[in-house]
């Protein structure tokens, strides 16, 4: 498979068949204001890969993800799921929002907040039965956070908050899973948990789509990379379109150049 970089006319090999693609992104433009955060942007997730967002402070890795889930709204362009419309797929999508993004002074114990994820099997009347809890504890021990089922969200380290929130999108029980900077401000022990059940769920058939801001890592943790500067600079896999060249366009020079050789030491 060959590498896209940038080009108005280009198809990536991958967008040929956007039906089959857990994530298809066509056209997507994002304006805050008058100026352009994210300008007709392609996107095609492979299913059952792991794929990194990369790119520069401001260069609209966050609100690509956001304009694919309608939490912002764009300009122009679309996204389809599974090759359906997005409101028709919700339930195939679980989606774990940056940490800084969220009250945590809101009073809810860390059990609730997982439970949250079965909003479609508790129903409307909401009532919590025995099974629903034994799979919100279920999901906790997976990210290593059982025995803090009863504790408030707000009293916990900023890492641990964010094995809640993974905890709650496991819960859901996904195809599709995006994270926006999921190891942001946690320490290594937390990046650790994080990768390695997000590594669980690629080899249990599920798709990963994560904004991701450390260079050194991508090797080690993703299969294929996204990067973007308003525009999209490259997409493929981690050994074609992570390459100097295409960090040089993404991040102009140094920066990118250091990290990679910090990666490669």
């Amino acid at each position: 498979m060959t590498v896209e970089l940038i080009s108005d006319q280009g198809i990536a090999p991958d967008a040929r068949h956007p039906e089959e693609s857990p994530l298809a992104i066509r056209g997507m433009t994002v304006s805050y204001g008058q100026k352009p955060v994210v300008f007709s942007v392609d996107m095609t997730v492979q299913e059952g890969s792991m794929t990194a967002i990369i790119g520069p402070n401001g260069a609209g890795k966050s609100t690509l993800l956001k304009a694919a889930l309608g939490i912002v709204t764009p300009l122009a362009g679309q996204a389809k799921v599974f090759g359906k419309p997005l409101r028709s797929q919700r339930h195939r999508i679980a989606y774990v929002p940056q940490r800084a993004s969220v009250d945590w002074d809101f009073p809810t114990r860390v059990i609730d907040v997982v439970l949250m994820g079965l909003y479609r099997e508790l129903g409307l009347l909401r009532r919590v039965r025995k099974t629903h809890l034994d799979k919100a504890t279920s999901c906790l021990e997976r990210v290593g956070m059982a025995d803090f089922a009863d504790r408030q969200i707000g009293q916990l380290s900023g890492g641990q908050q964010q094995r809640v929130f993974l905890a709650r999108a496991l819960a859901q029980g996904a195809d599709l899973y995006l994270l926006d900077e999921p190891f942001a401000g946690v320490d290594a022990a937390t990046e650790k948990a994080i990768i390695a059940v997000l590594k669980g769920l690629r080899a249990d058939g599920k798709t990963v789509v994560a904004v991701h801001h450390d260079l050194a890592t991508v090797h080690e943790y993703f299969d294929r990379v996204f990067l973007i500067n308003t525009r999209k600079v490259a997409e493929g896999s981690v050994a074609e379109a992570f390459t100097p060249d295409a960090l040089d366009r993404a991040y102009g020079g140094r920066l990118a150049t250091a990290q990679m050789d910090r990666a490669a030491s």
